[in-house]
């Protein structure tokens, strides 16, 4: 059974070296776990899709809820679902910090995009929407 398990985090270590470290983690080890997804990064927040089977989805959460580069972890959205919708990406990566003010603004009351003050539903349409918008990198 397939899943998306969207959450939001704030890094403990803001430096470019550590959050190339998460995203380089990710790639190596979701693709033997059969898991997909998107990592959005900006302002010291991370804000991940992740889809895949029950147990290695639920596995990976509780890892990231666990892990000490993470803080203030919340989970959003949860949901069983009958296909990806990040299927094409290990760990695709946006950069929150350099969106189209104009999307961000669909979504958010204000130009910065705060995952911890919109519902998961909204945050995941923003994904979808970074999507269909090209700009989600790194399909890997």
């Amino acid at each position: 059974m397939l899943v998306r398990l969207l959450y939001v985090s704030r890094a403990v270590d803001k430096d470019a070296k550590a959050i190339e470290g998460i995203l380089e983690s990710s790639r190596q080890h979701n693709l033997s776990y059969g898991i997909t997804g998107v990592l959005c990064y900006g302002g010291g927040i991370f804000l991940q899709a992740i889809e895949g089977g029950r147990g290695p989805v639920n596995h990976l959460y509780n890892h990231i809820v666990a892990d000490p580069r993470h803080k203030d972890v919340v989970l959003l959205h949860y949901q069983e679902i009958s296909e990806r919708r990040f299927g094409g990406w290990t760990m695709g990566q946006v950069n929150l910090a350099k969106l189209n003010t104009s999307i961000v603004l669909k979504y958010s009351e204000r130009p910065e995009l705060d995952p911890y003050a919109v519902s998961g539903e909204v945050s995941l349409a923003l994904l979808e929407e970074l999507m269909a918008t090209a700009s989600i990198i790194g399909r890997a």
